[in-house]
């Protein structure tokens, strides 16, 4: 039988501070009544004598004589089930699109931890995202962790949706899971339009939370997305690809809340804590032995001020592996995707690719390089003053952007078109230019009768 229990020492924004009652566990689900409404909690906090309860949902006019809280002795859960693809929820896996309730199949723990590295298989084979300098140059592999580095200013709304819409982990059983964390109304209506428009929604999943909602909502949604991913792949044999968008907002909830329990602040107010919490996040990814599913994930965040040594873009760099990088000059331009291909890395790139895909990518990376550094020289001695061979790489840089980078908002480019498009940019340049291929490829795709056509 649960007792209800009265007594709140403090109300702070929306944590409670309650007098310790035996049994009591960390995590532990808890309602919290009031005069007009049941809210849910969790205990986030005890010792001896306090017991640190955060409420989830709206705490206005909520006066502490007026509460009180049944411990349900239950950990924090959502419910899952297959059915809640093509669906959209809240940050508690609770429908809100107006299409009936969901029938879980099981009820699971949202608060999981880094997957143990002996029971992890190595990440492998390509995972299909239909943009070009995603595809070809920094290959997502299944298994991964690949962040986005986005700036204000960019379409980057827009490219999360179109990676929505097209991203393929596998052929045969794949879905999407989409993490919306503490988004604006007109973002959310953007993405949930576009999102529904693509004809991968069936097999999408769409968790939201609205920036007018508490912080703590944010930090429940991302586990709980991923517990759903983690279903889904584990246990039914998806092959999963959960988007986190906009990780800024979920470091900006954590501080929030970390500054509302009185907590020391570390680098720029986050907490110390906030490596070991973002790392609780991204390493919920990767293939696991004697399971049939996988989960790849792909965070999304804003660099604050552009600043990629920003405690979240730092730390999110040494956890993940690698980056696409967006840049707002390529997107004056008017490239789109404005991704910029020299700071982005995939680091596990080679595992997903072939051979010749990976000279072909080493080849057109070395050639842009030396074409932005000559960009640079003719900016200021002028194009009149540089060699023939420096007007070609110029050229070339400036093709490859507008012809290899950019690309239609709705246009799923598969990764035969990719590769044609790089070896006909590089059939632009001297032969004795493309030290990165061997002589089978220049004979093969520059020369030869494929005239830039893979097989």
């Amino acid at each position: 039988m649960l007792i209800e229990y009265q007594g709140v020492s403090r109300l702070s924004g929306n944590l409670i501070f309650f007098k310790t009652v035996k049994g009591v566990k960390y995590g532990e689900r808890v309602k919290i009544k009031t005069k007009k409404d049941i809210l849910n909690g969790k205990v986030i906090y005890i010792d001896e004598r306090l017991t640190l309860i955060e409420i989830l949902g709206q705490t206005y006019s909520l006066k502490p004589e007026e509460i009180s809280v049944v411990f349900t002795e239950k950990p924090f859960e959502i419910p899952v089930s297959e059915s809640m693809l093509g669906r959209i929820m809240n940050y508690t896996g609770n429908p809100v699109d107006g299409l009936g309730d969901i029938i879980p199949e099981q009820f699971l723990e949202i608060s999981g931890y880094a997957y143990n590295p002996s029971k992890r298989e190595n990440p492998k084979d390509f995972v299909h995202t239909g943009i070009s300098a995603i595809d070809g140059l920094n290959s997502l592999v299944k298994g991964q962790k690949l962040p986005i580095f986005a700036v204000s200013g960019v379409p980057t709304d827009e490219l999360v949706a179109q990676i929505v819409k097209q991203i393929k982990p596998s052929k045969e059983k794949s879905a999407t899971v989409f993490g919306a964390i503490g988004i604006r109304y007109e973002t959310a209506d953007f993405l949930i339009n576009e999102i529904i428009s693509g004809g991968n929604f069936p097999k999408t999943a769409v968790f939201m939370s609205l920036a007018d909602e508490p912080p703590v909502n944010s930090l429940i949604l991302v586990r709980s997305a991923l517990t759903f991913g983690e279903f889904l792949a584990f246990e039914k044999g998806y092959d999963v690809v959960i988007i986190l968008y906009d990780m800024t907002n979920y470091c900006e909830a954590l501080r929030d809340v970390s500054s509302k329990r009185g907590e020391i602040p570390s680098r720029k107010g986050y907490p110390g804590y906030m490596y070991s919490d973002l790392a609780t996040i991204y390493e919920r990814a990767g293939i696991l032995k004697g399971k049939e599913g996988s989960i790849t994930q792909i965070p999304v965040l804003t660099m604050p001020d552009d600043d990629i040594t920003h405690p979240i873009p730092d730390l999110t760099g040494y956890i993940t592996e690698g980056q696409i990088v967006l840049d707002r000059t390529l997107h004056q331009k008017g490239i789109y995707p404005p991704i910029n291909v020299l700071p982005s890395l995939s680091r596990l790139m080679n595992k997903g690719i072939q051979k010749v895909h990976q000279r072909w990518a080493h080849q057109l990376y070395s050639a842009y390089a030396k074409a932005k550094k000559i960009e640079m020289l003719a900016s200021i001695v002028g194009e009149s003053e540089i060699s023939e061979v420096e007007r070609l790489y110029l050229r070339f840089g400036r093709d490859f952007e507008r012809y290899f980078v950019s690309q239609g908002r709705y246009e799923d480019r598969p990764l035969k078109k990719t590769l044609e498009i790089g070896w006909s940019l590089l059939k632009n340049l001297p032969v004795e230019e493309l030290t990165r291929l061997k002589e089978e490829d220049i004979e093969e795709y520059i020369l030869g009768e494929k005239n830039g056509k893979t097989s």
